[in-house]
């Protein structure tokens, strides 16, 4: 996001001033490992506005939980209107009212709804893998992977790259070209099971993988290999584990 925000302003010759631009780029990686305390020291909030890492309240929840409920046709009880209206800053930190707890409890409450019945779903799931796969297998031929190290060319990676190697008559793109053909037919990567870890158990619950998936067989039926199964675990909670994220 960085490297964009550099390229945004090179390109179309952006008249901003070096320390302003510099600020809007920590204001972006403001939560991440990469922040810089030091340069947070004057008005400490305004980094919490795009990524918050102190309490998970920020633009970036507000924009992407609306639009998705919206885009997946689903009720939001989650309106950030009020809390725009009412927050203040207070001991350099975005807060609000007491009253609106509940209007919070709900931002948190749509993104794990939203884990659980979108993002998660077994069937995005397995059309996630099998675009993963189409794009891994065209990568050779189209170099997709080389476009991360240039802004130039990144911004270019929408879904159209989808239409490019579905409509493309070369022979190296067959096969990704086949998988896309799948998921307009609807066939789909099968979905095999799911377990819901008991809360009791998910302190020492370890990871599961393809290879105990394997191990597990009962002889007799269809031998998978570790490259038949993809593995996906999941923990969705209010952002904060076990901890109440108002509590903060």
């Amino acid at each position: 996001s960085v490297r964009l925000i550099d390229h945004m302003v090179d390109e179309h010759n952006i008249d901003i001033n070096g320390d302003m631009l510099k600020k809007v780029k920590e204001m972006i990686v403001a939560s991440s490992e990469h922040a810089s305390l030091r340069s947070m020291h004057e008005k400490r909030f305004l980094y919490d506005i795009v990524a918050n890492g102190r309490n998970g309240i920020d633009v970036d929840k507000f924009d992407y939980i609306v639009r998705d409920c919206r885009a997946c046709g689903l009720g939001c009880g989650f309106h950030f209107e009020r809390l725009l209206q009412t927050m203040r800053v207070m001991g350099d930190e975005i807060c609000y009212r007491a009253k609106e707890y509940l209007t919070i409890h709900k931002l948190f409450i749509t993104r794990a709804e939203l884990h659980r019945t979108v993002y998660m779903h077994s069937k995005v799931k397995a059309i996630e893998l099998m675009l993963v796969d189409a794009l891994v297998k065209a990568n050779d031929h189209l170099g997709i992977a080389s476009f991360i190290h240039d802004p130039a060319e990144f911004w270019k990676l929408d879904d159209s790259i989808i239409k490019t190697i579905e409509t493309a008559p070369d022979p190296e793109l067959k096969e990704s070209r086949d998988l896309i053909l799948r998921i307009r037919r609807r066939n789909l990567y099968q979905f095999c099971n799911e377990f819901a870890v008991p809360k009791d158990r998910l302190e020492h619950f370890k990871n599961i993988t393809a290879q105990d998936i394997v191990c597990s067989q009962v002889s007799g039926g269809v031998a998978l290999k570790e490259e038949d199964i993809a593995v996906s675990n999941v923990k969705i909670d209010l952002t904060r584990g076990t901890n109440n994220p108002l509590g903060r």
